[in-house]
């Protein structure tokens, strides 16, 4: 394996998940198992160690710039902590099934994932691009001051945390539609919300993922040394960062590469 490789590449992504507070998993996962020919348990448990550290040097970064809401972290991991842990669970009962094909099944829900949230953001983008007055359905905003918001936050956090336990991936693309959803936080608040929940939940399920013992140290090593100070740059770069301009080009990668998980069985 190509260790300088790994590490160009995981600075590159460090840096976009700086900048949007998406792309972590969704391109890790994939780039370990296309570009490293990395086995998809292994590549899941690894992404999520590897991406706990540097979706908490986002956080934090973004904390010091007071770019997030401090509440709809805090009730969306009241549920997606939880969430993860069965997440996990699940995976560890399927493991342990001999006669199923771990990876395989592995690879299309990955692909599956990431290709629904992302063509789903990306629509919606397109759209207000060409008509910016266009006014989509609306969904209630959650007011979390009230005992209904703050269950219906751990409601969602819980179904995403899940998800997120099994694959590895959206801790930050589920999340952000969630947020933009239900939540109505402007771009910069969006992205310094949307790191700081996907750091705690990852930390948790990370936990998790240890236990299965299909994390490879010598994958998380190289990760972190890339993405670690390319998160702490993308985030110091986001506030002047041409949001919609990055995003359409992170989705259309994203789209290509679930795209290929998914047809690569």
């Amino acid at each position: 394996m190509n260790e300088m490789l790994l590490i160009a590449l995981s600075f590159m992504v460090g840096i976009v998940v700086g900048l949007t507070g998406i792309g972590g998993a969704s391109l890790i996962t994939p780039m370990l198992i296309l570009v490293f020919q990395v086995p998809a348990s292994v590549a899941v448990s690894s992404d999520v160690v590897a991406a706990t550290l540097m979706k908490v040097i986002g956080g934090i970064r973004h904390w010091r710039q007071q770019t997030l809401d401090f509440a709809a972290v805090r009730w969306l991991a009241c549920g997606s902590v939880p969430g993860s842990l069965i997440g996990v669970a699940i995976l560890n009962q399927l493991h342990q099934t001999e006669t199923l094909n771990l990876d395989a099944m592995l690879l299309h829900l990955i692909g599956m994932a990431i290709l629904l949230i992302t063509l789903i953001a990306l629509v919606q983008m397109v759209i207000l691009i060409i008509h910016p007055n266009f006014q989509f359905p609306t969904l209630p905003t959650l007011d979390l001051d009230t005992p209904k918001g703050r269950i219906g936050a751990i409601g969602l956090g819980a179904v995403l945390g899940c998800l997120v336990g099994m694959t590895s991936v959206s801790s930050g693309s589920l999340f952000a539609l969630v947020l933009i959803a239900f939540f109505r936080l402007d771009a910069q608040k969006l992205v310094g919300t949307d790191l700081t929940q996907a750091a705690i939940l990852l930390f948790f399920t990370a936990l998790g993922h240890l236990s299965l013992g299909t994390v490879d140290w010598h994958l998380v090593i190289p990760i972190w040394l890339g993405s670690v100070p390319g998160v702490w740059l993308g985030a110091s770069l986001c506030q002047a960062a041409p949001q919609k301009l990055l995003r359409f080009g992170i989705y259309a990668i994203l789209v290509m590469v679930s795209w290929k998980l998914v047809h690569s069985v």
